[in-house]
């Protein structure tokens, strides 16, 4: 599968008018930095407590429905991102108080990269089951979108036709 191209700049490019250079990649690659989706879903991310994440977590997979409808592909993965984004974030909050999973600064080169990159990973604290039940919640969304038909079409055309 071809890498999420880090190398565009994605401050200044509208993918839904050029989804020729979109790329799906590996798990939340991009999920920061593709315009103008990143606008749109961001501000209705949250996942601090279960009934915002229940809340946040409709709220973006009614916007991934949206984009299907709408035929538009790199919306509809980038809103399956962040509810990708929403159980992962929400799992490290349950294992790691304050968030952070590594030991130092993200190197000044892989910084909007995810990773450890050369860091040690620190140990896991007591669960945190308010930020687990967060999890719980948009894993569940996460599912239903990677699950859903419409987007498995339009991902393997995309794929096919842009690569």
């Amino acid at each position: 599968m071809p890498k999420f191209d880090y190398s565009l700049n994605y401050a200044d490019l509208d993918l839904r008018a050029h989804p020729e250079l979109y790329r799906v990649g590996v798990g939340e690659q991009g999920v920061l930095l593709v315009q103008p989706y990143k606008s749109e879903l961001l501000p209705h991310w949250r996942f601090a407590t279960p009934d915002a994440a229940q809340a946040s977590s409709d709220t973006i997979h009614a916007m991934f429905l949206a984009y299907l409808k709408e035929g538009d592909f790199v919306g509809a993965d980038m809103a399956r991102k962040f509810l990708q984004m929403g159980f992962t974030r929400s799992r490290r909050y349950a294992n790691h108080r304050g968030g952070k999973k590594y030991d130092g600064p993200v190197p000044d080169d892989k910084k909007g990269q995810s990773g450890a990159h050369g860091r040690a990973e620190l140990p896991r604290q007591p669960e945190d089951p308010v930020k687990a039940e967060s999890a719980r919640i948009f894993k569940a969304r996460w599912e239903e979108a990677e699950a859903n038909a419409d987007y498995a079409r339009l991902k393997k055309e995309h794929k096919k036709t842009y690569g």
